[in-house]
């Protein structure tokens, strides 16, 4: 077997490896990763990833997993795999909002639009029961 293809033959099975962790990963979800701030004020939102698309009717990634570019939404384009941030920054960066303001636009942005879905903040941070 050359070079080449036993190259391929990994790259394939990287990029396989890749896909079913991260849809492993998003079907045992249970809350949005608030590790990148320091000093949080709230807990993590609560969140079932499954759960929520199947109740929201959502079908399509990119829906929730966006990717701009000059300030338009590319429609067939989708950051699933990538860690929101991965794109922002705990600070506004220009027009790219921050870190908290990304997740409050998507999430709760969504929620008001299709007037469905919790906009309160005690109905997404839920203290957990100790």
């Amino acid at each position: 077997m050359n070079m080449r293809a036993l190259m391929m033959i990994l790259a394939t099975v990287v990029v396989s490896l890749f896909v079913l962790v991260t849809a492993y990963s998003q079907e045992d979800m249970t809350s949005v990763d608030n590790s990148d701030f320091s000093n949080p004020q709230r807990a993590p939102a609560d969140f079932r990833h499954d759960p929520h698309n199947e109740a929201a009717g959502i079908e399509q990634c990119n829906e929730c997993h966006h990717v701009y570019e000059d300030g338009k939404k590319l429609e067939d384009e989708s950051s699933e795999g990538e860690r929101c941030s991965d794109c922002h920054t705990i600070e506004a960066q220009g027009n790219q909002p921050g870190l908290m303001k990304a997740f409050h636009m998507n999430c709760k942005g969504c929620h008001e639009k299709e007037n469905k879905g919790p906009v309160m903040c005690g109905e997404c941070h839920v203290k957990s029961k100790l």
